[in-house]
């Protein structure tokens, strides 16, 4: 299964370079619930990626990637935020950016509940508001906009791969929704 938006600039490692450093580092992710919100900064819509791995299957996702070697969090944030929701989304980044939790992934099934068959990743989550126009990325078949309570649903849930639902639920009780 891959979860890999395809990068015209790879940055820091090829292909089996890259497959080496993750059979023996913990690799640097940042990861992205994008929201829609009211006048009041109340949490109106979760947009989320709809798209398929290699079998075929579909399933839901969210912003993520790698964060390269000498670029900040920031800078990884807000590239990975501008190729999976295109340059006009108008992202809102906190002048401080501090993540609403740290998930680690590992290669098999563990305490976390969070999978990711490639690598052992630590990945920083943010919650982003974005108010412009937003293309889902190129490997994505649309990006959905769905009610905080449409997320929580267990059919949404249940399209989520690698534990990326129970990601989500975090951000949303973290706004300080509870459903």
């Amino acid at each position: 299964m891959s979860v890999r938006t395809p990068d015209p600039n790879p940055g820091w490692l090829n292909e089996a370079d890259l497959h080496e450093a993750r059979r023996r580092l913990p690799m640097v992710y940042v990861e992205a619930i994008p929201v829609r919100q009211d006048s009041l900064g109340y949490v109106t819509e979760v947009g989320l990626l709809y798209t398929a791995d290699d079998d075929g299957r579909f399933y839901r996702t969210v912003v993520s990637g790698r964060v390269l070697y000498r670029e900040t969090i920031r800078a990884a944030l807000l590239r990975h935020i501008e190729k999976d929701l295109g340059s006009l989304c108008l992202p809102q980044l906190p002048p401080s950016p501090t993540p609403f939790t740290v998930a680690e992934y590992f290669p098999y099934p563990s305490e976390t509940g969070l999978v990711d068959d490639r690598q052992h990743a630590v990945s920083l989550a943010y919650v982003v508001p974005v108010s412009g126009e937003c293309q889902p990325r190129q490997d994505a078949l649309e990006l959905s906009w769905l009610s905080p309570d449409q997320v929580l649903s267990d059919d949404v849930q249940g399209e989520f791969v690698g534990g990326r639902g129970q990601l989500v639920r975090q951000a949303l009780a973290h706004i300080g929704f509870t459903g």
